[in-house]
């Protein structure tokens, strides 16, 4: 079984809650709030401080802070620079590890399609694209549509959708908002 190592999944989470506010953090800081271990969340800041995805600031007012935004940021990123190379077999052309039996091996050089299609799949979901996932889809917030709506319920007439333009008297949490839903008359 393909499997990520620990340290890999606490970069994700450390770097998800780097993004979450500006300016630096502090390790104890990401430790509390992510319920990570003080010492491996030093450990996994300093690594990927090496790895050239977050910066680190000495001094009374020090921490961490992401040098990039999650969107720029593939997990491919995140895995090599924790774990070093993708490489699923020793004979792959990313691996660090010899193959002992390279010479004999009928396979050897066979590995090297899937690799690379696992690190192409792997480049391209980003932190921001499981920053999203991790939200249930019931508290995703709906795509906003643009004009009549073709499809669905509302296309039956059950409702329709129509901009709202607030005033002062009718801010408040119900009429806020991009689209306001009212049923549709007969006449209509």
């Amino acid at each position: 079984m393909l499997r990520l190592s620990k340290l890999t999944d606490y970069a994700v989470v450390v770097l998800v809650r780097l993004s979450r506010e500006t300016g630096v953090q502090t390790s104890p800081g990401i430790a509390a709030t992510t319920g990570i271990p003080e010492p491996t969340v030093a450990k996994v800041l300093k690594t990927l401080a090496a790895g050239g995805l977050v910066a680190s600031q000495r001094g009374a007012r020090g921490g961490y802070r992401l040098l990039r935004p999650l969107a720029t940021i593939p997990v491919a990123d995140v895995i090599a620079a924790v774990d070093g190379p993708i490489a699923l077999t020793a004979c792959v052309e990313a691996s660090v590890v010899e193959c002992e039996s390279q010479g004999l091996c009928p396979m050897r050089g066979r590995w090297d399609p899937v690799n690379e299609a696992i690190q192409q799949a792997l480049a391209a979901i980003t932190l921001a694209d499981m920053q999203e996932a991790s939200i249930p889809r019931a508290f995703r917030l709906p795509a906003r549509t643009e004009g009549p709506i073709s499809q669905g319920p509302t296309a039956q007439g059950l409702i329709t959708q129509e901009p709202i333009t607030p005033s002062p008297i009718t801010q408040g949490p119900i009429t806020q908002g991009p689209v306001a839903q009212r049923p549709i008359s007969a006449a209509e």
